[in-house]
């Protein structure tokens, strides 16, 4: 008998995208441009109830209708328990051959052992004029 999980969105836990940094490598191994989209991001508690964080999923959606999903255990290593007034930040990277669409989900435990999950703002790795990113490597996005 397959067990049911109801998982909570708790209010007060959010995600904000702090900066979104792209590099690029003129030839990867199968010899096309590749990206390197760095995104630092700060998970912060503002509820009452202490969570810890156990892993992360990302949807990644191409140009051209292509998904990939990436699902993990950890983050960045870590199983971070946020008390309440708490925060969290890290950052780590996605690489790219095309523009794509990022949408994800952080997802761990609150205090009672209950499943939680935190959304993470949708952010757009676009493919960047390439002169124009060896003069600035550097994309900044508001919260």
């Amino acid at each position: 008998m397959m067990k049911n999980y109801k998982i909570k969105s708790i209010e007060g836990l959010s995600v904000f995208l702090d900066k979104l940094i792209c590099e690029y490598n003129e030839k990867n191994l199968s010899g096309e441009t590749s990206y390197a989209y760095i995104y630092f991001l700060t998970v912060s508690n503002f509820s009452d109830h202490v969570v810890s964080l156990l892993g992360r999923k990302w949807i990644l959606q191409t140009a051209s209708n292509q998904t990939s999903i990436i699902e993990g255990e950890k983050i960045v290593s870590q199983t971070p328990t946020l008390f309440p007034g708490e925060s969290f930040s890290y950052n780590s990277y996605h690489t790219i051959l095309e523009s794509t669409v990022a949408t994800g989900i952080l997802y761990g435990v609150d205090e009672y052992n209950e499943p939680i999950h935190i959304p993470v703002p949708r952010f757009v790795m676009s493919i960047p004029n390439l002169e124009g990113l060896k003069k600035k490597n550097e994309i900044h996005r508001s919260q």
